[in-house]
């Protein structure tokens, strides 16, 4: 019938729509609602216990000390790790992508397996590496007659032993997606550029990073949400010691949510990254525009 819609496409997006809706924007807003309560474990049990607060949780979480120091950790992270993790990423992905050798294929199993490797077992392993008396790092250190490193129990060292394992476990995602994008550029602009007399430096900078540009965009922002969400690592191996030095905004909105119950003051904290996170991400797509106008 003319005019009639296609309703087929609708039917199978549906399902993914409902569980996206389900799963994640309902959760959203239960959280912002959440967010302006005193929500406790006991208002759970009793829904008349729970008041309404306004913005007294952003006012205290905003003025809390330890969230405060936590925002700090999470900066350290970010402006240490997101820069390494891209260096790193894309130098072994320029030494598989151009390396001769037939032992370059099998290094893109290799550093792709921290990647998939379940990250409890990684890091209970590094923990004990990172031991301090017994550790493999200390016995290397020592035997090449080094001084011990109080890996995990000195504030700016467990920060420093938390990123290199974080490290170390991005670099694998984020080779594949700079491999992919090397071998998307022509071979003709290096062949032209050999022509020319242009060393491998200059085929570097001149081709192969201008070409990677909207790849390097794509990788620093999902690198940056992932280290501002930074968790896992400082929860298992140092549970936010010493001194709360390790202690991350996702790790003290865990620790107040699930440890204390305090999930009003919980959200609260939860949104002030949020907002924290789409603030930065709109910052980076700003600069990323300006340098594609150029």
């Amino acid at each position: 019938m003319k005019g009639s819609v296609n309703r087929a496409p609708y039917y199978f997006i549906a399902p993914t729509l409902i569980l996206l809706t389900i799963f994640s924007l309902l959760p959203i807003f239960v959280a912002l609602f959440i967010s302006f309560t005193n929500m406790d474990l006991v208002g759970l049990a009793d829904y008349s216990n729970i008041k309404f607060v306004g913005l007294k949780n952003y006012i205290n979480v905003l003025a809390d000390p330890i969230f405060l120091k936590s925002i700090g950790n999470t900066l350290f992270y970010v402006i240490i790790g997101v820069p390494l993790v891209i260096v790193c990423s894309l130098g072994v992905a320029l030494m598989i992508n151009f390396g001769k050798a037939r032992i370059f294929k099998a290094f893109r199993v290799i550093f792709y397996m921290p990647a998939v490797t379940n990250v409890v077992a990684v890091a209970v392993v590094w923990g004990y590496m990172y031991n301090t008396k017994f550790g493999l790092f200390n016995y290397i250190l020592e035997s090449i007659h080094l001084p011990a490193v109080p890996w995990l129990t000195h504030p700016v060292w467990a920060k420093l032993s938390l990123i290199l394992l974080a490290v170390w476990r991005a670099i694998g995602l984020n080779m594949i997606i700079f491999i992919a994008a090397l071998q998307g550029i022509p071979k003709s602009y290096y062949e032209a550029a050999q022509l020319d007399g242009a060393s491998n430096w200059k085929q570097l900078t001149s081709i192969t990073l201008p070409m990677l540009r909207f790849a390097i965009f794509f990788v620093s922002i999902t690198t940056m949400i992932g280290w501002l969400q930074f968790f896992e690592e400082p929860f298992i191996m140092t549970q936010g010691k010493p001194l709360d030095s390790t202690t991350s905004v996702a790790l003290f909105i865990y620790r107040n949510g699930f440890q204390l119950s305090n999930f009003g003051y919980a959200a609260a904290g939860s949104f002030v990254l949020f907002f924290a996170i789409i603030i930065i991400t709109l910052i980076q797509f700003k600069f990323q525009n300006k340098d594609t106008d150029l």
